[in-house]
């Protein structure tokens, strides 16, 4: 556990090895900030101006300091943020968070106008001096629907990502998740057929976990059978802001419950398409003026030729005046936007053959008056020429052409992603919400299933995905109750080499080998793999997968030689037959990473880890768990090479991922203690030292057995730590600890073993008693 490496390739149904990405739960784009010294939520006008901000904006943050406010502000670098601020302590505030980029828009909200207009003016993003609240809540409005609108989650897919043909073996990881997420969700929300009386049910409690007001909540009860969805959608509650939110972060729950309604405003523009179908039959053109980040205008520059998808519903204009109204046309304000104006063009050839619908939306729409046309999700244009503006060098004018299921690469994208995500229904929500690595949700979701289900292959197929959710979250006892249950289950009807039966064994088998019985492990590996081999080809992913946990195991129990041999036997299969950006290309090179790691071969570790790494950093959101292993064994690695200050910039990285998509008793986070400890005690400070060993050692003891070698690791750790510090007594007190877990737990040659012999006779040689030290040491 001290040097933790990424070690684990599951069966076929399962290889993604995620962790929950907990999020701090918002149903907007943007947060609001009042800042005030005289703040008092006891006083009624206090009391009745907060409630003036919150019938606007749901999230309200008050602060009484300026270090509270900036504080706010680099916590919350992924959404913008609007402040209210007091004359007072605005003067000094803004020169110091003035040109951060989240920062949005400042009032200034204040008694005396006068006094404050001189400084004022010098600061672009301050939209004014207010001496009510009515005026700026009123901007707020315009300010909030500009925000929501800028943030439409988008996908951007260059033309060297796009495979030429369906056949075409083209790296599918190379592209944003969001792309292939927004996708397969809304291609399953679309054929589950629910009544919706319990999802709404459920949407308002869960909008009521999120803070949105009683009064907002009783209006779209009231209204929801009253009004059409595209009347919901753009009447300015929290639906639309909440869903742009959910889409944007990829929040799975919020996208879940808010799939019902997705999907009726879905057939609402399908149902509108049809009955405009007349109107359509020449080529005309749409509008959509936004502001993009810098980051993503470089990324749209990086895309001509290629795809853009719009991952929302996708609001444009016939009226390029009013698409033009939400375009940014001048630098002053800020800095690291770039105004664009998209312009669309929908050819009626293609209309009956795309699968997303659009309608004019004006008779049922909210802005009746803005000849809005209204695309479903996840709308894709194939992006032309990108240029800026004759009259106007901060507008770029962006060409976009409508794309059908009839564009040869958009197909062959298409079926390659549907082909991560097999299934139906609620069955293929499952598998996306594991591949999102949203392990909660999912389990909510297959719980759900259990109670509707009656047949042994479903519930079979639910306590497999079960085991491997658990064994994921480091549930181990739990992880091997499933799959207990799924072999019980299968074993009735099938026979001993049935193929059915090798991701059943795998999976005992990997529940076992986080377990540390290793010997048990391989048992349950070796089935698995007598199956595939019979009943599969000879360059066959099932294979390459049995070869690939065969190989941590061996490597577990120290067996380097063997380890590599069945770790390239995996690598040659997965070049020969996956992407060269596939993830499981990735864990490949990890693992043959790791095991040159323990033969000293640091250079060759290197190599392959960065080969995972880049694999990674293209085709993973940045808070990935799986980043954190890649981040983590780069670290161990340079820890080996002796250059502890890189290994301890790279164990950070990995424990700033882990401690926000973690559990706080999660394995893996002790292996991070453990190995800054490493780290910090190679660097000669010891006492730092024994700060990250305890931490790793509470967590140990929590979450492990207690024979685990893991748990015999973190005793050594202390024990080498007190030695180095010349407490030998205390040293003797934890090496003998770890010496009798290891004993139980691993083979008599176990390298550890004799590590733990040594460690006990250099300790009684420190202590003097040089006739035991030699006991232990011959």
């Amino acid at each position: 556990m001290a040097e933790e490496q990424s070690k684990k390739t599951v069966s076929k149904s399962t290889t993604t090895l995620n962790i929950i990405q907990p999020r701090r739960r918002m149903v907007q784009n943007y947060l609001l900030i009042w800042i005030d010294g005289s703040i008092d939520e006891t006083n009624p006008d206090c009391q009745n101006t907060l409630a003036r901000l919150r019938s606007v904006v749901n999230e309200v943050t008050l602060c009484t300091e300026p270090t509270q406010c900036i504080k706010c502000l680099n916590d919350m670098k992924d959404e913008k943020i609007l402040i209210i601020s007091s004359g007072t302590l605005g003067q000094h505030l803004v020169p110091q968070i003035h040109d951060m980029s989240q920062l949005h828009t400042i009032y200034i909200f204040c008694s005396n106008e006068s006094r404050h207009k001189a400084w004022v003016k010098n600061w672009s993003k301050i939209e004014g001096i207010f001496t009510s609240i009515e005026p700026i809540c009123e901007s707020l409005k315009q300010v909030a629907r500009r925000c929501d609108h800028n943030t439409i989650p988008m996908s951007f897919v260059p033309k060297r990502m796009i495979p030429t043909t369906a056949s075409n073996q083209q790296n599918l990881d190379q592209l944003e998740p969001s792309y292939m997420y927004s996708l397969l969700f809304k291609e399953i929300i679309l054929e589950i057929d629910e009544d919706d009386a319990k999802p709404l049910e459920d949407l308002v409690a869960y909008c009521r976990q999120q803070n949105v007001s009683e009064s907002e909540l009783k209006n779209f009860q009231d209204q929801y059978y009253l009004k059409s969805p595209v009347w919901l959608y753009t009447c300015g509650i929290f639906l639309y802001k909440m869903l742009n939110c959910a889409l944007r972060s990829l929040d799975t729950e919020a996208m879940i419950k808010m799939g019902f309604f997705i999907r009726n405003l879905h057939r609402q523009l399908q149902q509108l398409q049809q009955e405009q179908s007349g109107a359509n039959k020449k080529q005309f053109i749409v509008y959509r003026g936004q502001g993009l980040s810098k980051q993503d205008f470089e990324h749209l520059l990086d895309t001509k030729g290629g795809l853009l998808s719009f991952n929302n519903f996708l609001s444009t204009s016939k009226d390029k005046h009013v698409a033009l109204a939400f375009a940014p046309s001048t630098s002053h304000k800020d800095k690291d936007i770039v105004g664009v104006l998209f312009k669309m063009t929908i050819n009626p050839s293609k209309i009956s053959t795309s699968s997303t619908p659009f309608a004019l939306i004006n008779d049922c729409s909210n802005f009746s008056e803005e000849q809005e046309i209204l695309f479903s999700m996840h709308t894709v244009f194939r992006v032309g020429e990108i240029q800026q503006t004759a009259n106007n060098r901060y507008l770029w004018e962006v060409q976009l052409t409508l794309t059908d299921v009839n564009d040869p690469q958009l197909a062959a994208l298409t079926k390659r992603i549907r082909e991560e995500i097999d299934g139906t229904g609620w069955y293929r929500m499952g598998k996306l919400m594991l591949k999102m690595g949203d392990f909660n949700q999912a389990e909510e979701l297959y719980n759900g299933l259990l109670k509707n289900d009656s047949s042994d292959s479903d519930r079979a197929y639910i306590y497999h995905q079960l085991g491997c959710l658990k064994r994921d979250q480091g549930k181990y006892k739990e992880a091997a109750s499933f799959d207990e249950k799924t072999l019980e289950i299968e074993r009735k009807t099938l026979q001993e080499d049935h193929p059915s039966l090798a991701p059943t064994y795998t999976n005992i088998g990997l529940t076992y080998a986080d377990m540390g019985d290793y010997s048990k492990a391989l048992e349950f590996y070796d089935k698995a793999l007598k199956i595939h081999e019979k009943a599969v080809p000879p360059n066959h992913l099932d294979s390459a997968t049995s070869y690939n946990n065969i190989g941590v195991t061996y490597e577990n129990m120290g067996d380097y030689s063997k380890a590599l041999e069945f770790y390239y036997k995996a690598l040659k299969i997965y070049e020969k037959t996956l992407p060269p950006n596939h993830p499981d290309l990735a864990k490949s090179y990890s693992n043959i990473s790791a095991t040159h790691d323990s033969m000293d071969e640091y250079s060759k570790a290197l190599h392959f880890y960065d080969k995972a790494l880049k694999i990674k950093e293209k085709t993973l959101p940045p808070n990935h768990p799986s980043l954190a292993i890649s981040y983590n064994n780069i670290g161990v690695t340079y820890k080996n090479m002796g250059d502890y200050s890189k290994a301890l910039e790279f164990y950070d990285k990995a424990l700033k991922i882990k401690a926000k998509t973690l559990r706080p008793n999660h394995p893996s986070l002790a292996a991070s203690y453990s190995n800054i400890g490493m780290a910090y005690s190679g660097m000669g400070d010891y006492l730092k030292a024994l700060t990250f060993y305890n931490k790793d050692l509470e967590i140990t003891k929590k979450s492990l057995p207690p024979n685990h070698p893991d748990l015999a690791t973190s005793y050594n750790n202390i024990g080498v730590t007190y030695n180095n510090m010349g407490d030998y007594s205390k040293a003797l007190e934890f090496y003998n600890k770890a010496l009798k877990i290891n004993e139980k737990a691993l083979p008599p040659n176990y390298p550890s073993l004799a590590t733990a012999y040594k460690n006990i006779g250099m300790a009684y040689s420190g202590m003097g008693d040089y006739s035991r030290a030699l006991t232990y040491l011959e």
